[in-house]
């Protein structure tokens, strides 16, 4: 059976948590305390030497990146398609999956870590320690910002974030949404079509994970 290492409150693993759920996917958990640095323990390091979560064990290898975990859930498990089904869709899948990383979590992980005393020397994942840079707090809340205006647009259009299908983007868009919260980044009243949204995805029973 698949093993996922979790963490209970952050947002990374959190999107592998939701997708196994979407396609019903039996899986045992093994819950790694971040806040107690359980993530750079020996135990963990032989399972992900990276010290990050989510880490996907199976009988092939252990996946430590959401984006391999979808791809190798999708080709094992390809009922209930979440990368698209149609060329075209997988083609917008991908596109918008990636814009909700690098411009959605990646702008609230940089106001995150860069700008959070807890998180001094931390500023990036990982084993290493990597320096503050203040000022890429304050380009990632202005970006953040931006994002929210770029995917309410798109969500005047269509019913989810890639198109008219729900998919792992709308899965990636959904933690991006929560997870502003943490650096006090929100969707404006003025955005209807985001925050209609966000709603419905509220009502999935996934995202209760």
């Amino acid at each position: 059976m698949l093993k996922l290492y979790d963490c209970s409150t952050a947002p990374s693993p959190r999107r592998a948590r939701m997708l196994l759920a979407e396609k019903g996917i039996a899986h045992e958990t093994v819950q790694i305390d971040l806040r107690k640095g359980e993530q750079m323990s020996a135990e963990f390091r032989a399972v992900n030497p990276r010290c990050t979560v989510p880490a996907l064990v199976t009988d092939e290898g252990v996946l430590t990146e959401n984006a391999e975990i979808a791809a190798y859930l999708e080709a094992v498990y390809p009922d209930v398609p979440m990368l698209g089904s149609t060329p075209l869709e997988k083609a917008l899948v991908a596109k918008w999956n990636w814009r909700c990383e690098m411009e959605g979590l990646m702008s609230i992980a940089s106001a995150l870590r860069n700008a959070t005393p807890a998180m001094k020397d931390r500023a990036l994942p990982g084993p290493r320690n990597v320096t503050q840079i203040p000022e890429l707090a304050e380009r990632g809340h202005k970006q953040i910002g931006w994002f929210f205006e770029d995917l309410n647009d798109q969500l005047k259009e269509n019913d989810y974030v890639a198109g008219q299908n729900y998919s792992v983007a709308d899965i990636t868009a959904t933690i991006v949404v929560d997870f502003a919260k943490w650096v006090k980044a929100f969707p404006q009243d003025s955005h209807t079509a985001l925050l209609e949204w966000h709603k419905r995805m509220k009502a999935r029973p996934s995202y209760a994970l």
